[in-house]
């Protein structure tokens, strides 16, 4: 029999169970089969497909296909946007509680041109010019001195919360830093003062070790499911260079970052039959671009279970699969 266990996740200190005693096993979360790949490759009512671009409210800009035959990806604002750039970030009181404008921006990146495209199928190529579309609006936006975070993120199908089916991250800027955001930044900053050196590149050199958890690997990223994974299959993609900053990624570690996710995701739709998940580039805040005690890193998250009420109550994840299993399962010959 295997034994629950309580693991610590080092980057926040939080604890999570492993509880392989609720008797789910990876092979238990493998989703019935999808009928996305049924899609046609073009939607008239969808306002990313080509040809509607009069239902956008504009088009901030494009990069071509590798072939250069139409556009590849097409960033636009969000129709429906939770942040907006008009106002600033002056604190007000109303009675006992504090308030302030609804400060940021909040934009669209359309992957594909395709409708029934997915990234998890799309070439190298194709999804590298993702990641420098994801480069070039970080950059661009970290020049404005109003905005001290940008959170790049992916909702992939409806239990992630995506509302529209054709491939598309999302992009959103705030003029302030959450506190889960602060927490994980201090928690760094207290081990590297005890330790000096990165939390994250002392597991990074344990996890390239170990290697139990390991998933994928190239010259410049490590994938693995984390140590105290929250949920079934999460997976980290971590550079092996300490950068702080993802707007510091070179162009030689692009392609490998391209490699490393659209392997990961080819590998959760074959394995898993196209899973529900998010995915968020996690990354320093504006003023902690060049600390040497943190460092970027893109996080996967499946949508294969549902929090319960221990674990609202508690803050506490319950993970009822083992982080090694799960990457033996991921690690298995696709036949």
């Amino acid at each position: 029999m295997m034994w629950n266990e309580i693991r610590q996740n080092k980057i926040t200190e939080q604890w999570v169970i492993i509880a392989p005693s609720r008797g789910e096993r990876p092979q238990d979360f493998i989703r019935p089969s999808r009928e996305r790949e049924h899609l046609a490759p073009f939607d008239e009512e969808c306002p990313f497909c080509p040809g509607n671009e009069h239902v956008l409210p504009s088009i901030i800009m494009e990069l071509p296909k590798p072939d250069g035959s139409l556009w590849q990806t097409r960033v636009v604002p969000n129709k429906y946007p939770a942040l907006v750039p008009e106002g600033d970030m002056k604190r007000c009181k109303k009675g006992v509680y504090l308030t302030m404008r609804g400060y940021g921006r909040h934009e669209v990146i359309v992957e594909s041109s395709e409708h029934n495209q997915q990234m998890a199928l799309m070439s190298l190529k194709e999804v590298a010019i993702i990641i420098e579309t994801y480069h070039r609006r970080y950059r661009e936006h970290m020049e404005e001195h109003m905005n001290m975070m940008v959170v790049i993120f992916r909702n992939h199908g409806a239990g992630a919360g995506t509302s529209l089916i054709h491939p598309h991250s999302q992009l959103i800027v705030t003029g302030l830093v959450p506190h889960h955001i602060r927490w994980r930044e201090e928690v760094a900053q207290r081990h590297f003062n005890q330790w000096g050196r990165c939390v994250y590149c002392e597991i990074l050199e344990f996890e390239m070790q170990d290697r139990r958890r390991v998933v994928f690997e190239n010259n410049s990223f490590l994938a693995f499911v984390p140590f105290a994974a929250e949920v079934p299959f999460e997976i980290w993609i971590v550079p092996k260079k300490h950068k702080a900053d993802f707007g510091n990624i070179s162009d030689e570690e692009k392609p490998d970052l391209a490699a490393a996710l659209q392997g990961i995701l080819a590998r959760l739709y074959k394995k898993m039959n196209d899973p529900d998940y998010n995915y968020i580039i996690n990354t320093s805040a504006r003023y902690r671009a060049d600390d040497p005690e943190l460092h970027w890193y893109l996080q996967v998250r499946p949508r294969l279970t549902t929090q319960a009420g221990f674990e609202v109550g508690s803050g506490m994840s319950i993970n009822p699969t083992v982080p090694e299993d799960d990457a033996d399962f991921l690690n298995e010959e696709i036949i």
